[in-house]
């Protein structure tokens, strides 16, 4: 993908800060952190969203994140560390990554739900049932 930030920070056309790398992903500091040492993991190879992604990939990916996991929690004596990945909307980079956002007690990332947000969310739960 000639276009996509993420093929280019791999291609190295774009400097990062590579925390792990190996040769199916890169982990490296998010330029924007929401918390010290937030950071991204990605697949070397281009994949748009978690649909397209292969299992073998994905699996390594998650195996990748618990030594992140272990790494930052001994390096920056994180409390715990938050792992998102979005897909399509709310997916501002289309090429698959997770978050790792390590946490603290006084980092201020909880998010609280309004009264409309909560009912919303309990009827899906009541769906899922």
């Amino acid at each position: 993908m000639n276009d996509c930030l993420f093929c280019k920070i791999i291609n190295g056309d774009i400097p990062s800060y590579t925390i792990y790398e190996d040769e199916i992903v890169k982990v490296f500091l998010d330029i924007n952190p929401s918390t010290n040492g937030d950071c991204l993991i990605i697949p070397k190879k281009h994949f748009t969203n978690i649909n397209d992604i292969d299992l073998d990939t994905l699996c390594h990916i998650n195996k990748v994140s618990r030594e992140i996991y272990s790494l930052l929690k001994e390096k920056l004596n994180c409390e715990g560390l938050t792992f998102v990945q979005n897909n399509d909307f709310g997916q501002e980079i289309k090429h698959y990554h997770m978050h790792a956002t390590p946490r603290y007690k006084t980092d201020n990332l909880m998010h609280t739900f309004n009264k409309k947000e909560l009912i919303a969310l309990d009827e899906i739960f009541n769906k899922i049932k």
